[in-house]
């Protein structure tokens, strides 16, 4: 397992200088290697002016310690104009992300800004010639603030407070190859989260006292790396699916997210099954193959409490 991120969520204006000591101090205390500090900020129309310059807030927090910056949301209440600017802005760097808000935490959702959100993903895919600047860029729907992974991880405004995001899919596919049988791979499955859980915990809540920052809990999402020791899709067909996308698929991704909800940790964010095709060798692989769909993994996403993410599409 590693730590994808500690991400900080704070205000545009929080001190850099102690961004700066808070970012030092987590770098080296965890148990599991850290991969990337981050931070997290209020959506941007609500604090963004025509004087800001993308380049030099990006330069001036990276110098703090940060290795990426979510600038937050354009939500439904912000006007469109606001989605319009987006592009320059991930263009302006390549350590910023942002996001456009779909539909709401009550239920709303807006057709013509999923309209908008195409065009935007279709226009910011063309920002680099790999396709990798929608790297940078979601769709939120019923996503609130204080999830660390990126590109969703948006400050809702108010005090400073950080959170923990893991890599660990290999935690689930290491607990269902040891098992004999579901209840075995259940039980393993939640005591292989909860052992983690705890130790990134204690010395997560010693840096929060330390700084006086309060830590606000690890987003269990199992998330994947693409070699087949760390595949969520292998976790699943461990399971005793054929394939992914075959029979069965479905309760796998019901079966490990509801052992992610019955584990015992300060939770935060998605904490759920996170299939993000190009990020899993076994999930690329089956997509490649044809047996897996995106129709499968939207109703795989509907168990799984988290959304669709880097699913390749044919382009125009």
């Amino acid at each position: 397992m590693d730590i994808r991120s500690v991400t900080l969520f704070c205000d545009p204006d929080f001190p850099t200088g102690l961004m700066a000591d808070f970012f030092t101090a987590v770098r080296t205390p965890f148990p599991y290697p850290l991969q990337s500090t981050r931070l997290a900020l209020p959506p941007f129309p609500d604090w963004w002016t025509k004087d800001n310059d993308a380049q030099q807030l990006a330069a001036k927090w990276q110098a703090a310690g940060a290795s990426y910056i979510s600038l937050g949301p354009v939500l439904l209440r912000h006007e469109a104009r606001w989605i319009e600017q987006i592009p320059a802005l991930l263009a302006a760097t390549d350590v910023l992300f942002a996001t456009v808000e779909i539909a709401d935490t009550q239920g709303q959702i807006d057709t013509a800004r999923c309209q908008q959100t195409a065009v935007l993903i279709q226009t910011v895919s063309k920002i680099l010639a790999n396709g990798f600047g929608n790297l940078y860029l979601t769709a939120l729907a019923n996503c609130p603030p204080g999830s660390p992974f990126f590109p969703v991880a948006y400050h809702q405004g108010g005090p400073a407070h950080f959170a923990i995001a893991v890599e660990s899919a290999d935690i689930a596919l290491q607990a269902i190859q040891a098992a004999n049988t579901l209840a075995e791979a259940r039980q393993n499955l939640i005591e292989a989260i909860e052992t983690a859980a705890f130790q990134l915990t204690l010395i997560a809540e010693k840096i929060a006292a330390e700084f006086g920052i309060p830590f606000s809990g690890i987003d269990f999402s199992l998330a994947p790396f693409p070699t087949d020791d760390k595949s969520l899709g292998g976790a699943l067909e461990a399971l005793g699916v054929p394939h992914l996308g075959g029979a069965g698929s479905l309760f796998a991704a019901g079966f490990v997210t509801e052992a992610i909800a019955r584990a015992n940790f300060p939770t935060c964010g998605f904490s759920g099954l996170m299939l993000p095709v190009l990020e899993d060798s076994v999930l690329a692989r089956r997509a490649a193959e044809g047996v897996l769909t995106v129709q499968d993994l939207l109703s795989y996403s509907a168990v799984c409490g988290v959304g669709l993410d880097t699913i390749p599409l044919p382009g125009r």
